[in-house]
């Protein structure tokens, strides 16, 4: 009887973690279909590129002093 119990038990601890992981997986799928473009302009706190990483160096110029 005890053998039949945790056969069970397994079964059902084995079916739920399954699901667990399957739904996981397909629901991230869903929100985040494509996550190719990532490196964007705009980063992901919505923020811009506000000097954390310059996209262009710039260069300066060497202006002639007049003495």
């Amino acid at each position: 009887m005890f053998i039949v119990g945790f056969v069970i038990f397994a079964a059902y601890i084995a079916l739920t973690v399954w699901s667990i992981f399957y739904n996981s997986r397909k629901q991230q799928e869903e929100n985040y279909p494509n996550l190719n473009g990532m490196g964007e302009t705009i980063d992901y706190d919505g923020m811009g590129n506000y000097g954390r990483f310059p996209t262009t160096k710039t260069k300066k110029r060497k202006t002639k002093s007049k003495v």
